[in-house]
């Protein structure tokens, strides 16, 4: 279990270094999220890795609601992810109910860079941001062109400000920690649900051990 907490340690330090990246990039272009927006929480598929939810796992297990949340994961069979707290029927408004611990996932998108099939980056942006601010939206597509492009004559400032953060370098920061638990990417309730069970069963059998029931 201490190896677990000093990895969900590092996982948090990777944390506050993304969200400082990704949202001074998001401000910089004036590509904020919509304030109450749970179009991307209404999303079960939402893949993130179970390294990501380490922190809340623990931050559950810590808080004696381990085992409850894995039972309600278990047989849960809703439209969103299961942390996201609704304030309309149709879900369409809504907020993070573990902000905190949130995955990485939710802490680059919104504005980020990513690349195509093809192999070219380019700027990836949420639908409802697109239609809050269309010119801006626009004119960051722009601003990227001499940025990736990089020419001789570009100001190395402004290519800084213009350039977004790429989301696939932001997940190999955070699965780098720990490739067996940070490598492989499924929907993120199963994630929380695969991490909260490797939790439970090393206590489990943690415990046993000290109370000399097993070897």
């Amino acid at each position: 279990m201490n190896r677990l907490r000093e990895l969900s340690s590092q996982v948090m330090d990777v944390y506050q270094s993304l969200s400082q990246e990704f949202s001074a990039y998001q401000s910089s272009q004036s590509l904020n999220c919509v304030e109450k927006c749970g179009a991307c929480c209404s999303n079960p598929d939402i893949e993130v890795s179970p390294l990501e939810m380490l922190p809340l796992a623990l931050h559950l297990f810590d808080t004696g609601r381990a085992e409850q949340a894995f039972d309600e994961l278990d047989s849960y069979s809703g439209f969103a992810c299961k942390q996201y707290q609704r304030l309309s029927l149709d879900g369409k408004e809504g907020y993070c109910g573990i902000y905190e611990y949130r995955p990485g996932i939710c802490r680059m998108f919104g504005a980020a860079g990513y690349k195509t099939k093809s192999g070219e980056a380019t700027l990836s942006v949420c639908k409802p941001i697109k239609q809050a601010v269309p010119e801006k939206y626009a004119a960051a597509l722009i601003a990227i062109q001499p940025a990736w492009g990089q020419s001789n004559n570009s100001d190395p400032m402004s290519i800084s400000n213009s350039k977004p953060p790429m989301i696939a370098e932001g997940r190999q920061k955070l699965a780098q920690l720990d490739y067996e638990l940070g490598d492989k990417l499924i929907p993120i309730n199963d994630a929380l649900r695969y991490i909260l069970e490797k939790i439970l069963t090393l206590s489990f059998y943690s415990q046993n051990i000290n109370d000399g029931v097993a070897a």
